[in-house]
């Protein structure tokens, strides 16, 4: 069955509005765009004048919502989390692990893939003690290219990797990791800025948290920020929640890394969509109060961030239009985690996974897969 969608303003996959175009969906997918819908009859017609027509959302970087956290759910728990996402426009998930055992993390593993989701996160384990955050110490690990063979092996999505890659002295298990085609990240990190561009010139290609986790910008010493705002071979991620980052470093971050190395992330925990309360992360008791969650001896414990927040306060702080704020939560992520063929723009081809935004930037509907879900 073939559906046009109509009279919606659409962001196409060269980052521009494109007024009253077509898209014409098939099978879950998008099968055409604009001028290339003519000649192709369609079995039904939805109108969408006055709105606004997006990709859909990928948060590249989650470890749970509405209660429940990625490293502990059961399949079920991660079907009604998926269902969560979807419902307030994340179409594309990759799940995230923070720090565990290594049994933990296999059967987390297990229990995401056979969820079907985008990808899996691996945030955990192989951290600077220095920068471990919400991670405690005693679930940190050396960086054993061994230990992360046992894990890539098992994985048949799509993987990114955050490491403290300043502890990879001879490069080994960066190597591994690359070799499994996962993309990887540097975060949780004391690197110095001669290390983040040795991470870089061994493949790492972005920052995890920008700012976070990570020693401060500073005139005698730029450290790992300094190369994440000026190296163009790298992403960087985001926090945009107001509580992570400052607005006015979200500015300067913005005027960097532009609209085409900005990821917006949420780095969301299992309060996210719940009320204030007692939660936890990597094991650990955080207490969320006001929606900012803190481990109790006062430690960021992730966000309990909606990624479409974090884009209307990207516009806010950087002062920019929606057209620049959106690449940073669809084509940017997809890009960094090597799922750009897939999901991330609107084109013939890729997956029917959009959101429908009217003109005050509320989202009035979430179709995935070429089927509309209720937002």
């Amino acid at each position: 069955m073939k559906q046009r969608l109509q009279g919606a303003a659409v962001w196409d996959a060269a980052g521009v509005w494109r007024r009253d175009c077509p898209v014409l969906l098939e099978n879950g997918r998008i099968i055409a765009v604009g001028e290339d819908c003519r000649g192709i009859v369609a079995d039904s017609e939805v109108d969408l004048s006055g709105a606004y027509l997006l990709p859909g959302l990928i948060d590249v970087h989650t470890h749970g919502r509405s209660g429940y956290d990625f490293s502990t759910a059961t399949e079920e728990q991660m079907q009604t989390m998926k269902a969560e996402y979807l419902r307030h426009g994340v179409t594309s998930v990759f799940p995230t692990l923070a720090s565990a055992t290594p049994e933990e993390w296999l059967q987390a593993m297990d229990r995401i893939q056979a969820c079907d989701f985008d990808g899996i996160h691996f945030e955990g384990r192989y951290l600077n003690p220095q920068k471990r955050g919400a991670h405690p110490t005693h679930l940190l690990a050396e960086l054993d290219a061994e230990e992360l063979m046992n894990f890539l092996s098992r994985v048949t999505l799509p993987s990114h990797l955050t490491a403290a890659f300043e502890l990879d002295t001879n490069g080994l298990f960066t190597a591994i990791a690359r070799s499994y085609g996962t993309t990887l990240g540097l975060g949780h990190t004391a690197a110095t800025a001669k290390e983040a561009e040795e991470a870089l010139t061994r493949g790492v290609t972005s920052f995890t948290h920008l700012f976070n986790a990570m020693p401060p910008l500073h005139h005698r010493d730029g450290g790992a920020v300094s190369v994440a705002l000026t190296d163009p071979r790298a992403y960087s991620e985001l926090i945009v929640d107001g509580v992570h980052v400052c607005p006015e470093m979200v500015k300067l971050a913005y005027r960097c890394l532009g609209r085409e190395r900005l990821v917006l992330i949420t780095d969301s925990m299992e309060a996210t969509g719940c009320p204030d309360g007692t939660y936890s992360i990597a094991g650990q008791p955080v207490q969320v109060v006001d929606g900012r969650a803190l481990t109790l001896d006062g430690v960021l414990a992730g966000s309990t961030l909606e990624l479409w927040d974090g884009v209307k306060n990207l516009m806010k702080f950087a002062s920019i239009p929606l057209e620049e704020a959106i690449a940073c939560a669809t084509v940017n992520p997809a890009r960094m985690v090597g799922i750009e063929k897939k999901v991330g723009s609107i084109e013939a081809g890729k997956l029917a996974n959009l959101l429908v935004v009217d003109p005050e930037l509320q989202i009035t509907n979430v179709i995935w897969r070429g089927c509309c879900v209720n937002a």
